[in-house]
């Protein structure tokens, strides 16, 4: 797994959300929101989308009374707006290829502002399936320590581990999205924790970039990332 590009690139957004966390905080409702309202089920049990956005709230530590609106929001209680999930694919410069994942009352407005976010940056929206297909599905779990023992490495691939990978203070465990529930239960029962779980998007391939040209990719990045209905932005860059 070509890992460090893809860690480099949560660290650099963790950075830039931990600074706005009144931005993330609205994003994340909107996406307990839609999870909620797409299955027609509050109950994270049962909810697999609802439960890896409540983690996901939890790990920015989003108050439990924001996350009970965002539930009841998604029932329909008092929501004037109807929520949706959009996916763009797009072109940035150097050939880098991003996939940017929004939750949107609004996809006219949506649409437009991405546009022309892509369009001040030397970026262009791609042709529907012209890039999803350089990127694969994965589950993602950073673990809160940064080793593990041998019995608890196998432990987690018979749970479903695809690839375990360390730096000098966390581990990181990749596995198919399916696994994602099983290596938790796992983890629970090694009382091994983790601060972060979830379903990304990995290039299969990366693209190689020089200081310069990174520079232009990470302002593209935080500009789309500003955007308020923008939840998720995947790239092939190494970064």
């Amino acid at each position: 797994m070509s890992g460090h590009s893809k860690w480099a690139q949560i660290k650099h957004k963790k950075a830039i959300t931990d600074a706005k966390k009144s931005k993330v905080f609205s994003k994340i409702s909107a996406l307990i929101s839609v999870a909620v309202k797409e299955k027609k089920d509050p109950n994270p049990t049962t909810n697999p989308k609802l439960a890896l956005a409540i983690e996901k709230a939890k790990s920015l530590n989003m108050p439990q009374d924001n996350i009970k609106r965002a539930i009841e929001r998604g029932k329909g209680v008092g929501a004037s707006e109807e929520l949706e999930r959009l996916r763009y694919e797009a072109y940035g410069p150097y050939g880098v290829a991003f996939i940017i994942d929004t939750v949107t009352d609004n996809k006219n407005r949506t649409l437009a502002e991405v546009k022309h976010i892509l369009s001040e940056r030397n970026g262009k929206f791609a042709a529907m399936g012209s890039v999803v297909w350089m990127f694969e599905e994965r589950g993602e779990i950073e673990l809160d320590t940064p080793t593990l023992t041998e019995d608890q490495e196998l432990e987690l691939i018979e749970s479903g581990a695809l690839d375990i990978q360390k730096d000098k203070t966390s581990v990181f465990i990749s596995s198919a999205p399916s696994s994602l529930g099983s290596l938790k239960t796992k983890l629970n029962k090694l009382e091994l924790s983790f601060s972060r779980a979830e379903s990304l998007l990995v290039p299969k391939e990366t693209i190689s970039l020089d200081e310069k040209q990174k520079e232009e990719i990470l302002v593209l990045l935080d500009a789309l990332d500003e955007q308020n209905e923008v939840d998720e932005v995947y790239t092939n860059a190494e970064l």
